[in-house]
């Protein structure tokens, strides 16, 4: 899902290729390939910097995470393939394509960290070549410590560094609530009222969908067993009744066009449009909502360890975190002051938390094959009644 634009032509021309160093062929080069717009092009820049001779920093933006999960699996392949012999050939060095190089560093959304790991994409993390990595809180490291199956475990090892956060929210129509002298939104129970009806779109995944509902009656995201859970059908079956539209990646354009008055999705979709859009107002809903993270992960058969650890603290330093949080308007694990006055006013409410506010959130955490089966069956089996359509 494409969640963010990244830079104007100048910024990406000096993303895709930035090296530094005087002698290049004789200095260590960290390939690092980020989804767009998730870390500013000034730090990107101030890193490179800062390697001085050490070595050189060759970055690489790509779209979409799930191009980035997609590039994992292909380098994985072409590495477990048995070698050919084709007869005696030669390449000139200047020919050879860094597309077909294996990243030293790579992106990689929480969603799949499990799948990643389940299918040896990736690589451990040694944590005990991160300076920072104490400063981490306790619940992202947890996150990233699984076993070798990719389920969350204490004794496990370390897969990835969570370096920024967002979650899901919220995002309506000011004016359309103001022109009719309705309430705004502020809590997921809000969705179910009277008045919306036709006039929600929302996020196209079962996981969300049905987690929301949860919450709403109560209950964590992660719940399985959903049989066992009172009224759960019931309410989703009336929440289905005020859909217009759902939609993995396009969720917006309704409210942009006036078509729905509220939408539920990714705060990362959301907040860079909501300056175009001054009619727009986000609220996190008061219960708590489902967070999501984007991860540093070694891809198998990488190298560059110490300059790997290095780009990851820096990522972690507390003015680095205040860049991304003013510059790209992102959360951070780590906990640093940022100036209110620094962030735009429509937007603290998303970005400034207070941790009695975080701690009512979840991560969308691994579940079971026959849990994840129900979401779906049941995610289909109500959105098919009503024959509700997709976008």
């Amino acid at each position: 899902m494409e969640r963010r634009t990244f830079l104007k032509s100048a910024g990406l021309l000096a993303l895709s290729q930035l090296l530094i160093g005087c002698e290049p062929d004789k200095q260590t080069t960290l390939f690092v390939k980020l989804l767009k717009d998730s870390i500013p092009p000034q730090v990107v820049d101030g890193f490179g910097k800062a390697l001085q001779k050490k070595g050189h920093l060759s970055v690489t933006p790509v779209s979409q995470l799930g191009e980035l999960f997609e590039q994992l699996r292909v380098n994985h392949k072409n590495q477990t393939k048995p070698p050919q012999n084709k007869g005696w050939s030669f390449q000139l060095p200047f020919a050879q394509s860094d597309d077909n190089s294996v990243p030293d560093l790579v992106t990689l959304g929480d969603y799949w960290l499990k799948t990643a790991i389940e299918q040896k994409l990736i690589q451990p993390i040694e944590v005990e070549k991160l300076k920072q990595w104490s400063n981490l809180p306790k619940s992202w490291q947890e996150l990233v410590t699984r076993d070798d199956q990719g389920l969350l475990d204490a004794k496990g090892k370390v897969w990835g560094a969570p370096y920024r956060w967002g979650s899901t929210i919220i995002v309506y129509r000011r004016d359309k609530f103001q022109q009719r002298g309705l309430k705004p939104p502020q809590d997921w129970a809000d969705l179910w009222r009277s008045e919306l009806k036709g006039r929600i779109s929302l996020i196209n995944q079962p996981r969300e969908v049905i987690g929301l509902t949860l919450k709403k009656l109560g209950k964590s995201y992660n719940t399985e067993k959903l049989q066992e859970v009172p009224d759960l059908e019931k309410e989703l079956r009336a929440l289905n009744q005020q859909v217009k539209f759902y939609s993995f990646d396009r969720y917006i354009e309704p409210l942009i066009m006036g078509d729905t008055w509220v939408a539920v999705g990714w705060s990362s979709d959301i907040i860079p449009v909501m300056p175009r859009y001054p009619q727009f107002s986000a609220i996190i809903p008061q219960s708590g909502t489902a967070m999501w993270a984007d991860l540093w992960v070694r891809p198998t058969g990488s190298g560059k360890l110490d300059l790997a650890s290095q780009w990851i603290d820096y990522c972690w330093q507390p003015e680095i975190v205040n860049k991304i949080a003013v510059l790209n308007k992102a959360s951070s694990p780590i906990t640093t002051k940022i100036d209110p006055d620094d962030i735009p006013s429509s937007l603290r409410k998303l970005l400034i938390l207070n941790p009695e506010s975080i701690a009512k959130n979840e991560f969308l955490r691994p579940i079971s094959q026959e849990a994840n089966k129900e979401y779906q069956d049941l995610f289909n089996k109500v959105k098919g009644e009503l024959g509700i359509g997709n976008w």
